[in-house]
């Protein structure tokens, strides 16, 4: 019995390091971003069994989205982190402007992605800023946090919104970027006139749970061996990235919008920071919308509840 006994335990530890192993190379490749010519993307199509078996042992390789320049007249920026990474960004101006938007996109996204959005806050009488974080679309770097030293990026574009003598500055972020929005304001002393969160995760651990029951797995522990390991290897204690936590400390007018369709961002996470914020707010839900662009997929919605929101 006690040889029985002992071989089950020497396999189920064999089982949690093969386990950990598997873990640790799908949170390399969740926050690792490469270079464009380092690897070969491919179409679900295009992909091999191999390729689908290597992908679910070792996790998904992403590359840089290339950025597709806006038809509008713009001004190239870049902003340069404490580290010295170099932040690509893209400040686009419009004739007797109310004030200035400067914006953020998702996890694996870029600035070009938002050029939607961009174009229906040009058309309210905004200038825009489109930035991409570190290590997406044009910027320098090759490891994303996902949000926790990310908030540097955010207080970067609104310093030089404010350097410019812009007065009138809105924050807006879709997923990622709204969530570090909330990691930005909680690190820096900022003081924008209204900031809108679209499809905020709550807690980093949150997000993570949602990205691997996309990808057919199960939660537990998954999920937490993942945020553990992504933390781990980035130098951050991944538990404590709770933008739900850091929106007690937004005292701006504050919009918020989900699609009621979305399985990456729970209703409860929403509504943990709507309830957190301690001004004014307003919560938003698009009915026939998922995790996507609500500006796109809900046009007229979305004019008139961003509209109002900015008089």
């Amino acid at each position: 019995m006690k040889k029985i006994f002992k071989r089950i335990l020497q396999g189920i530890l064999v089982l949690f390091v093969l386990l950990n192993i598997i873990v640790m190379f799908h949170a390399y490749k969740f926050t690792h971003h490469y270079e464009p010519n380092e690897i070969v993307m491919k179409t679900q199509d295009q992909k091999s069994k191999w390729d689908i078996t290597k992908e679910m042992l070792f996790g998904m390789n992403m590359a840089k989205r290339t950025n597709v320049a806006p038809d509008s007249t713009f001004s190239k920026v870049i902003l340069t982190t404490k580290s010295g990474l170099k932040l690509d960004a893209w400040f686009i101006s419009v004739p007797n402007s109310k004030g200035s938007v400067a914006m953020f996109h998702g996890h694996a996204g870029n600035k070009s992605g938002i050029l939607t959005e961009a174009a229906s806050f040009q058309k309210l009488g905004y200038n825009t800023l489109l930035l991409d974080f570190r290590a997406h679309g044009n910027s320098e770097g090759n490891t994303c946090s996902i949000g926790f030293f990310e908030g540097e990026d955010i207080k970067l574009a609104y310093d030089y919104l404010q350097a410019k003598g812009e007065k009138n500055i809105v924050l807006y972020g879709i997923s990622l970027g709204a969530s570090t929005i909330t990691k930005g304001i909680y690190d820096y002393e900022m003081t924008p006139s209204k900031i809108i969160l679209e499809m905020p995760f709550g807690t980093l651990p949150g997000a993570v749970s949602g990205r691997v029951k996309m990808m057919g797995l199960p939660p537990e522990p998954v999920s937490t061996l993942l945020t553990f390991w992504g933390g781990a290897m980035n130098g951050f204690w991944a538990f404590n990235m709770k933008p739900q936590e850091y929106a007690k400390k937004i005292k701006c007018p504050t919009l918020i919008q989900r699609g009621k369709l979305d399985t990456r961002v729970t209703d409860e996470e929403v509504q943990a920071i709507f309830t957190n914020i301690g001004t004014s707010k307003k919560l938003n839900t698009y009915e026939t919308s998922g995790h996507q662009s609500l500006c796109a997929n809900e046009h007229e919605k979305w004019m008139l509840e961003v509209s109002t929101f900015l008089q």
